[in-house]
């Protein structure tokens, strides 16, 4: 699908941004919103499927970050925001729209298309 290489860059970012190394639930203090969720279990499913991904986009002169620190400007009080936009992205275009006769990669995007879900409803409306 192309942009999905774009896509993926965006939440490898917001990862970076938002993530630490860590086992089990994660609390986030997002300004004024705060999510807990398995954030490993997430990039686990995520790091899985991005090489397999990216090696079939042929869309790969796209760039949107030059490099990770461009995201670490945000504001602690917009991040909430600009996760929820991020979850929306994902479940409104990108999962609805990847097609992979790979049922693994299916799979697993499901599992991070529920997690996405869970962590959404935790978000306040921007």
């Amino acid at each position: 699908m192309k942009g999905s290489g774009l896509a993926f860059t965006l939440l490898s970012a917001m990862f970076y941004l938002l993530c630490t190394p860590s086992t089990g639930l994660k609390t986030l203090h997002l300004g004024s919103c705060v999510i807990t969720s398995n954030l490993q279990e997430i990039q686990s499913g995520f790091s899985e499927i991005r090489d397999s991904v990216q090696a079939r986009d042929g869309n790969i002169d796209i760039r949107i970050l030059r490099r990770m620190g461009s995201l670490q400007d945000t504001k602690p009080a917009d991040r909430c925001c600009l996760l929820r936009h991020l979850l929306r992205l994902y479940l409104d275009r990108v999962f609805k729209n990847y097609q992979t006769p790979d049922h693994h990669t299916l799979r697993k995007i499901s599992s991070l298309a529920n997690s996405f879900l869970a962590i959404k409803k935790d978000l306040r409306l921007c």
